[in-house]
C-alpha cells in the first residue's frame, strides 16, 4: 500500500514538473483533450438539458390527453402537406358529438386562438398578443397557474360573460404596478372585466404560444363576434379519458365518433389527426440520440488527436528521464513500478486536460442559464463521464511509452 502511494506521489510530482518545465508544449498537447472533453460533455449537457426542458413542458400539458388536429405533429412530406391542408379544422360540432356520444371521455375542451389585435386600458395599449377562447373544461385538462384572481366559473363560461384572463406580460404593460383585478379593458372594440392574471412563464421551447402574451375569454363570449366555422381560424379539441381508461381504447372510440360525425365512408381515410404526447416523445428521442452521436463523433476525433499529443509528451519524457530510470532500476526498482509511474503520469496529464474542458463547459452552462430562459445544467453524471473519458485516453496514450520505459536496460539507461 505504501509502495502504491509512493508511485502515485512520484508520478504526480513528475507530471506537474513536466507541466511547469514545458508549459507551452504541455498546453498545446493537452488542448486536444480539453477540446474533446468539452465537445462531448457540452453536447451531452445541452441535449440532457433540452430533454429535461421539453419533458417538463410535456408533463405540464399531460400525457393522458388526446388532441384532435388538422395536421399531425410528426413531419410530413410535401405531398402529404397538401392533402392535410384540405382537411377541415376541428369544429364545435365535433366537440358536441364527443360530449354526447363518448362513454370513455371524462373531459372535452374546444379551444380557438386568434389575433388579439389591440388591447387597451385608458391610455395604455398592447398589440401583438393572442386571444384565446375555450370551453369551461380547459382548466381541468391543462391547469393554468394564476398569479392573481381566478378562472371562469361554469356560469360565466356557459353564459359567455365578458370576463377576461390576462397573461403576465399583457397585464404588466397595461397596468404596471396597479391592481388589475376588477378593472375594465377593451379588446377588439368590446369591454371586458379582468378576473385573473396568469403567472409569468417565459418562452417555452415546447409550446409555440407564449402564455405571457395571452388574453383569455369564454368561448361563448368569443362566438358573438367570431365565426367558429371560419376556415382560417385555428381550432383544437382536447380530450381526457376517464381514470383507468387505456389511451388506445379512447383513440379508437373517438375515431369512430368523428368518422360518423363527418360522414366518412368505410374506405375513406380519416380527415383528422388524433395526437398524443407519447408520439412527440418518440420523435424527440431519435433527435436527441442524433445530437449525442454528433457530439460524440466530434469529441472522439479531438480526443484521438489529443491522445497522440500526450503519447508524444510521454515518449519525450521517457527519453529525457532515461538516466533516472536506469538509476531507479539499478537500486532495485521493479519493472512494474516504472510501468505504473508512467501510466499514472499519463492519466494525470489527461485528467488535467479533462478538468480544463469541464471548467469551460461549466462556464458556458452558467452563461446560458443566466442570459436566456433555457435552463441548462452540468450534471454529476456528465462530469464523471468526462473525467472517465480523459482517464481512459491517458491510459491508452501512456501505455506504449510506459512499456518502453519498463523494458530499458539499467546499464544502458545509466550511460545515456
Amino acid at each position: 500500500m505504501i509502495l502504491i502511494f509512493k508511485i502515485v506521489f512520484e508520478s504526480t510530482r513528475q507530471a506537474f514538473s513536466s507541466l511547469i518545465a514545458n508549459k507551452l508544449r504541455t498546453f498545446l498537447s493537452l488542448l486536444g483533450i480539453t477540446i474533446g472533453i468539452f465537445a462531448i460533455v457540452a453536447v451531452k449537457s445541452a441535449v440532457d438539458s433540452l430533454r429535461d426542458n421539453l419533458m417538463e413542458g410535456i408533463s405540464e400539458i399531460g400525457t393522458d390527453v388526446l388532441y384532435v388536429e388538422k395536421f399531425p405533429w410528426t413531419s410530413t412530406t410535401e405531398d402529404n402537406y397538401w392533402k392535410f391542408l384540405k382537411r377541415p379544422e376541428p369544429s364545435i360540432d365535433d366537440y358536441k358529438a364527443i360530449k354526447e356520444k363518448s362513454d370513455l371521455t371524462d373531459l372535452t375542451a374546444f379551444v380557438i386562438d386568434a389575433d388579439a389585435k389591440n388591447i387597451t386600458y385608458r391610455s395604455s395599449s398592447v398589440s401583438g398578443g393572442f386571444m384565446f377562447a375555450s370551453t369551461y373544461e380547459f382548466q381541468s385538462i391543462q391547469k393554468l397557474d394564476f398569479a392573481k384572481g381566478r378562472y371562469f366559473s361554469r356560469k360565466e363560461s356557459e353564459s359567455g360573460a365578458e370576463k377576461i384572463i390576462l397573461g403576465h406580460q399583457i397585464s404588466k404593460e397595461l397596468f404596471g404596478k396597479q391592481e388589475p383585478i376588477g378593472r375594465e379593458i377593451k379588446m377588439r372594440g368590446k369591454k371586458y372585466n379582468v378576473i385573473g392574471v396568469l403567472k409569468e412563464e417565459g418562452e417555452s421551447l415546447f409550446n409555440p404560444i407564449n402564455f405571457d402574451e395571452v388574453a383569455w375569454i369564454p368561448l361563448n363570449c368569443a362566438r358573438r363576434f367570431i365565426n367558429l366555422r371560419d376556415r382560417f381560424l385555428d381550432r383544437s379539441l382536447m380530450i381526457k379519458g376517464k381514470p383507468d381508461v387505456v389511451l388506445e381504447d379512447l383513440k379508437s372510440e373517438i375515431t369512430g365518433i368523428l368518422r360518423t360525425e363527418r360522414k366518412l365512408r368505410p374506405k375513406e381515410e380519416d380527415d383528422f389527426s388524433l395526437m398524443e404526447m407519447s408520439s412527440v416523445n418518440q420523435s424527440l428521442e431519435g433527435f436527441f440520440t442524433s445530437l449525442n452521436v454528433a457530439g460524440f463523433v466530434i469529441g472522439i476525433f479531438s480526443l484521438i488527436v489529443g491522445m497522440f499529443s500526450v503519447a508524444n509528451i510521454m515518449f519525450v519524457s521517457v527519453k529525457e528521464r532515461t538516466n533516472q530510470i536506469g538509476v531507479k532500476m539499478a537500486i532495485g526498482a521493479q519493472k512494474h513500478v516504472i510501468l505504473w509511474e508512467f501510466l499514472i503520469e499519463g492519466i494525470i496529464l489527461c485528467a488535467i486536460g479533462g478538468l480544463m474542458g469541464l471548467v469551460f463547459v461549466y462556464g458556458i452552462v452558467t452563461l446560458v442559464s443566466l442570459g436566456t430562459p433555457f435552463k441548462m445544467s452540468l450534471s454529476l453524471v456528465n462530469m464523471m463521464y468526462g473525467i472517465g473519458a480523459s482517464i481512459l485516453v491517458g491510459l491508452i496514450a501512456a501505455i506504449i511509452p510506459a512499456i518502453q520505459a519498463s523494458k530499458l536496460d539499467p546499464v544502458v539507461a545509466i550511460r545515456k
